[in-house]
């Protein structure tokens, strides 16, 4: 039997399984895979940028460069979080509009969001420029980490506008049916900022300095990359493509309507990406009072994670094009039934992730510090960090179905009430009764559980199939 044999009958075993329990069936998991797994492969590109800096900055620097790039890192990821939100809404037009054969329309959203994301990017940039030892400072950093962190801020200032621009791009890809493009693009840019980063904390010793500029030298090659191809142009024999709804130069840029509709859907996705993103500053800060390990240990595994929620770039994508493209096609039964067999395959994909990191704990915490001490205590972390990743794949998967259909408005309450209603909560309670660094470990679980359970129930109540009725293209009166 031949490799491609093989792989064939394990991919059919593997699919034969997955059918015979009930998980999903062999067409939905085709069409869903061909779109996730190289949204799977960008999401772990983009998060292992951040990770593999942590690691680097945390050999050459020692634990007071890795508590200052965990405070830079918490505004980085607000700016990660605001183009996600804004891409949300721009994800939801694109795969009505095109799933309903109105690639104009679908180009025109694209265009109206690349003009809204430089108006967020451009004062963000601006502020890390301006008043970065400030920002740190805010979240209770010692004069060290406040060091570090400023520099970070400073040198990824760039790179904002960068992140925002290829988060809509991407969006729009996916959105269309065409993950392998974005896909080339954030693997190629996550090798060279490794690479960028690498040379720059080793060989130059410029330590989170060089991690930012690192970050800055391969988000502008992505967005480039991608640039390129949302403009219509041709990658030759690449094997990307360019967007079949290309950014619109020459104009109409705004279209009442459907920028009405931009805002409307992307405003509550934006909120619930910053109730995500804004939850770590507080956290930083509680951790901060029990000093830079705790830091550090809360960091990494925050950041492994991630690494593990990037399963959640391909199924919570995946969720949002077909179950938009099957709106937008009149389908609102085969939109409910992928929704469900995503979900169902999320929490099976996460459980066997996160039982694999648990048991790898203290060997995952090792990559990223030296003391004995600090590595009991990051594999704590990593251990807790995993176990709350289930609840991310339950959000992720029935969030990602909600925002197909534009319904964005409930998901955001739920990352709300799981993040500031419980999640907080819990963590204070650490500093002021005996559960100590307990309350930082209560915290991570409730912020993924809680808008874990309410998005699944939201999917499950079904209101979100009259929802999409509002923005399918036969709803547009022009």
């Amino acid at each position: 039997m031949t490799d491609r044999q093989q792989r064939s009958a394990t991919l059919a075993f593997v699919t034969g399984m997955l059918e015979r329990y009930g998980i999903i069936d062999a067409e939905r998991f085709r069409s869903t895979m061909e779109l996730a797994w190289p949204r799977i492969v960008t999401g772990f590109a983009l998060m292992s940028k951040q990770t593999a800096d942590l690691a680097m900055v945390g050999m050459a620097v020692g634990t007071a460069g890795t508590a200052g790039l965990a405070f830079a890192l918490g505004y980085w990821q607000l700016v990660s979080m605001l183009g996600l939100g804004l891409a949300g809404g721009t994800v939801t037009l694109v795969s009505q509009n095109f799933g309903g054969e109105e690639p104009g329309r679908a180009s025109l959203a694209v265009t109206q969001s690349v003009l809204l994301g430089l108006g967020i990017a451009l004062p963000i940039a601006g502020l890390f420029l301006a008043v970065p030892d400030r920002l740190i400072g805010l979240l209770g950093a010692d004069p060290a980490a406040i060091r570090h962190g400023s520099a970070y801020l400073v040198f990824v200032a760039p790179a904002v506008v960068f992140e925002i621009l290829s988060l809509i791009a991407s969006r729009t890809y996916t959105g269309v049916g065409d993950t392998f493009t974005e896909m080339m693009a954030r693997a190629g840019g996550a090798v060279l900022n490794v690479v960028f980063s690498g040379v720059l904390i080793f060989g130059f010793g410029l330590g989170a300095a060089g991690a930012a500029i690192g970050t800055t030298l391969a988000s502008g090659f992505v967005t480039l990359v991608l640039a390129w191809g949302m403009l219509g142009r041709s990658y030759g024999r690449l094997g990307m493509e360019p967007s079949p709804v290309p950014i619109a130069l020459s104009g109409p840029w705004l279209e009442p309507t459907l920028f009405r509709q931009l805002i409307e859907i992307a405003t509550p996705e934006i909120g619930r990406r910053l109730a995500q993103g804004v939850v770590v500053f507080p956290l930083l800060w509680i951790a901060a009072s029990f000093g830079p390990v705790v830091v550090t240990a809360l960091e990494v595994g925050r950041r492994v994670r991630d690494l593990i929620n990037s399963v959640n770039w391909g199924l919570s994508l995946a969720s949002s094009s077909l179950v938009g493209q099957h709106l937008g096609a009149g389908e609102e039964d085969e939109a409910g039934a992928y929704g469900a067999a995503i979900i169902r395959l999320s929490i099976l994909l996460y459980v066997g992730v996160t039982v694999l990191v648990v048991v790898f704990a203290r060997p995952i915490a090792g990559m990223f510090v030296s003391e004995p001490a600090a590595i009991t205590q990051a594999a704590v972390f990593v251990a807790v960090g995993a176990v709350s990743s289930i609840g991310f794949g339950i959000d992720g998967a029935a969030a990602g179905a909600l925002l197909g259909a534009g319904d964005t408005r409930w998901p955001f309450v739920a990352s709300l009430l799981g993040r500031y209603a419980f999640a907080l909560p819990a963590a204070a309670l650490g500093l002021v009764t005996p559960l100590g660094v307990g309350g930082l470990y209560l915290a991570l679980l409730l912020e993924t559980s809680i808008p874990g359970g309410i998005n699944y129930w939201l999917f499950r109540s079904g209101r979100w199939k009259a929802v999409s009725r509002r923005y399918r293209p036969s709803s547009d009166p022009g």
